[in-house]
């Protein structure tokens, strides 16, 4: 996931919905990625329904074509009302042909296409001029073939780069990283986590997690500005070791058969935000806290309010169990996921002891 990010407005529930449902009211308004096939698709496509975990979602056709889909025949998703001018079709269907081609000004003058109508065309109807949807295909394919393990030399010359350099600069210009880096840590992945709450948003370097937030949260865009501040790193979608370990150990605890949780994780922040998240580790699982004695428990008495932000600000929801936290009195206090999923979640823990004893 780059720094566009595939996030829109909209929550999980109400895109998968739409697809399912094939509502072609939200056509344009968001896109589907199908990761078994590498299409993408407008809500409405007719197209058999895949699976919610098979789905990643996009705000627009770029963001879809630079995290390496391709638009799906059936129910053209770069055509407007699904009907575009015959030469943009007939070009579409060239360059999906042979993705790795380089398709140059000569080559659209040779297929009778004015140059300056494609760019303009293009820019217009999909936020990006010709060269650069050509570019974007190549490089989003070759994103994919590097995480797959294919060498770098290999996938430079064989989608449509000359040179080694070529290939590293355009990379570097789209994703914000050398190639070489891309496949190692230096790159965030990004996935979704389907759970009995509804969706999470997975976020892992090298060294553990470093994001897991509901996907409907608002504060989402703002966790990830973050996470490009602390790490200056690209955010890309995919998985790797910890996002699969979180899995494997998040389906454990809604099954109340976990208590601990042993992925790594990294949460970096200012001091005082350090002391409180490390603070929340503490609680033992099953147990809460109120504002008042978290903030004795750091040596900061009377810093209810701040230790009440610093939670808001927690971007590793569940392992770092924020939700343990309650008022004085006892009420639920607040939650950046909604305060039925706070009480849900202190519910399955004891729900959980209540097995385990």
């Amino acid at each position: 996931m780059n720094d566009s990010n595939k996030n829109t407005d909209l929550s999980a529930e109400e895109m998968e919905r739409a697809y399912i449902e094939s509502d072609s009211s939200y056509d344009g308004i968001f896109f589907l990625g199908v990761k078994s096939t590498g299409i993408f698709c407008k809500p409405s496509c007719p197209a058999r329904k895949p699976l919610p975990k098979n789905v990643e979602y996009f705000s627009s056709a770029k963001e879809a074509v630079f995290a390496g889909y391709r638009p799906c025949k059936r129910c053209k998703p770069l055509e407007e009302n699904g009907a575009a001018p015959e030469w943009v079709r007939q070009l579409l269907d060239i360059i999906e042909k042979d993705p790795s081609a380089r398709y140059n000004d000569r080559f659209l003058r040779s297929v009778n296409i004015d140059p300056v109508r494609a760019r303009r065309y293009f820019l217009k109807k999909y936020g990006m001029t010709f060269q650069a949807y050509c570019r974007g295909r190549r490089l989003g394919i070759s994103f994919d073939q590097i995480k797959k393990g294919k060498g770098i030399d290999e996938v430079a010359l064989g989608y449509g780069y000359d040179s080694h350099s070529g290939f590293r600069d355009a990379f570097f210009k789209t994703f914000g990283t050398s190639p070489g880096k891309s496949k190692s840590s230096d790159c965030i992945m990004a996935a979704w986590i389907e759970s009995p709450l509804g969706p999470l948003l997975a976020a892992a370097n090298k060294d553990g997690i470093c994001l897991l937030e509901f996907s409907d949260r608002r504060m989402i865009d703002a966790q990830f500005a973050a996470l490009r501040k602390y790490f200056k790193s690209p955010i890309v979608p995919g998985e790797n070791n910890h996002i699969a370990q979180l899995k494997r150990e998040l389906k454990k605890y809604f099954d109340r058969s976990l208590k601990e949780f042993t992925v790594p994780i990294i949460y970096p922040g200012s001091e005082f935000q350090q002391k409180v998240w490390n603070q929340l580790l503490k609680i033992p699982y099953g147990k809460t806290l109120s504002y008042e004695e978290m903030a004795l428990n750091i040596g900061s008495p009377g810093a209810q309010r701040a230790v009440g932000h610093a939670n808001g600000l927690n971007r590793i929801a569940i392992i770092i169990p924020c939700h343990r936290v309650i008022n004085k009195g006892g009420g639920l206090g607040g939650y950046g996921g909604g305060l039925w999923r706070k009480l849900r979640l202190l519910e399955i823990e004891k729900e959980a002891n209540n097995l385990f004893d």
